[in-house]
């Protein structure tokens, strides 16, 4: 096992909120003193400052939040003290902890923090009081803990919030019916484990573009002519837009957009636009973009991870890295299709290696997968075993691709790829 006294890794917790229509809307950052997805917590205020070195110097605001908000939490010292001043706060949300007692002092101190562009989160409320109320005018945004506020205070809570016009974010979304009666009273952010574990969001809808997606990518998983790929598209032109507009944000140096999807196929050719395909494949029926997508960027930097580490694996092995991205995407399809894995592999039909990798976790893509879902758990015990099994790598190499693959799809989503 990794001695924490002589960890040379960093460790950083992030968790979405999403809004009503399902879109990634912000992280918030979360203190890990180790690879053990959970918080140790000593010092607040500590605990906040390792968080903001890990964004800003080791880990980088772009693989931390891509282009969306970060809430932070921030104690009574920490609001006092200068390095509150390092924080952009076009970036951030101060959260104050629940702790954090409200006086004179600290009324002027967030007033003059106001002033200067800060945005303020008021954490684990769960219940209406005196002292509420007057912190209202201070904050934008207030997070009711629904799994401690008592049921039959909840409706009360939320209607005299509401009148002071603020937004309401639910936290500790546990359950669809935690989400369906936020849903019902108003809420307008949500956060908890319901929308952070990609198991959970089972409940997502194919429709007629994923149906068509999964056609597209067989013929070009099989060498399909140009001909046969165009008259798939033509049965669904809102993927044929899509697919386009895709193309456009990431073929750089095009001396004109490209126009039409022949010429998407002979500009940057089916192995490129394969994969923004199997990206969009997770996007949500609704349309949103691709980057306010939470399982998306779960698909996409889980085949980023995995292709990274294919090509330490097996340098210049271009099918086998493609081999690797393919499994990184497909081995979430189950949750996009609410649908047993084993019905969907036999539809997708995937080269074996891949479909062994997803069904038995066996094989070198297995392998490889198993590291890839170690890496988002930060389960030190997992990554170890992992590295056990692929000498190649190492915790300290998981670490860095994890943080690459993280910058890669933030890079391409706040170049905005889909609008």
């Amino acid at each position: 096992m990794t001695n924490p006294a002589t960890d040379d890794r960093v460790y950083l917790g992030r968790q979405p909120i999403v809004d009503r229509s399902g879109a990634l809307h912000a992280f918030e950052l979360l203190f890990r003193s180790d690879a053990i997805n959970r918080a140790s917590i000593v010092d607040d205020m500590e605990a906040t400052a390792h968080v903001l070195a890990r964004t800003f110097v080791d880990v980088g605001i772009v693989a931390a939040l891509g282009g969306h908000p970060g809430y932070v939490n921030v104690s009574r010292d920490l609001l006092n003290d200068d390095v509150v001043s390092l924080i952009p706060p076009d970036r951030f949300v101060l959260e104050v902890l629940e702790g954090v007692t409200f006086d004179t002092a600290l009324f002027a101190r967030c007033a003059l923090l106001r002033r200067a562009g800060f945005r303020f989160a008021l954490d684990d409320v769960t219940r209406w009081s005196d002292t509420l109320e007057s912190i209202l005018p201070l904050v934008d945004i207030v997070k009711v803990d629904l799994l401690f506020c008592e049921p039959d205070h909840l409706d009360d809570l939320v209607r005299k919030l509401k009148v002071h016009n603020k937004t309401l974010l639910a936290e500790k979304v546990e359950t669809r019916a935690d989400h369906d009666r936020a849903m019902k009273l108003g809420f307008d952010l949500f956060q908890g484990y319901y929308f952070a574990r990609p198991q959970v969001l089972v409940s997502r809808r194919a429709n007629s573009s994923r149906h068509a997606l999964l056609r597209v990518l067989g013929l070009l998983s099989g060498d399909a002519e140009i001909n046969d790929l165009e008259s798939e598209l033509k049965t669904s032109p809102g993927l044929v837009m899509q697919l386009l507009r895709l193309v456009n944000a990431t073929a750089f140096g095009l001396a004109r957009p490209i126009a039409s999807l022949r010429e998407a196929i002979m500009v940057l050719g089916t192995r490129q636009i394969s994969r923004w395909a199997q990206l969009l494949l997770y996007a949500d029926g609704r349309n949103l973009p691709i980057a306010s997508d939470p399982l998306v960027l779960l698909a996409g930097t889980r085949a980023r991870f995995m292709e990274l580490a294919a090509g330490l694996l097996w340098p210049g092995d271009e099918p086998r890295l493609d081999a690797a991205f393919m499994t990184g995407v497909f081995s979430l399809v189950d949750a996009v299709f609410d649908a047993p894995m084993e019905e969907l592999l036999g539809k997708l039909r995937l080269a074996a290696p891949i479909e062994v990798a997803i069904r038995e976790r066996s094989g070198d893509l297995g392998l490889l997968l198993d590291a890839a879902e170690a890496a988002e758990t930060g389960d030190t015990a997992k990554i170890e075993r992992a590295c056990g099994r692929l000498p190649e790598l190492t915790p300290y190499l998981i670490s860095h691709i994890g943080l690459a693959a993280a910058s890669w799809f933030a890079e391409k989503t706040t170049n905005e790829w889909v609008r």
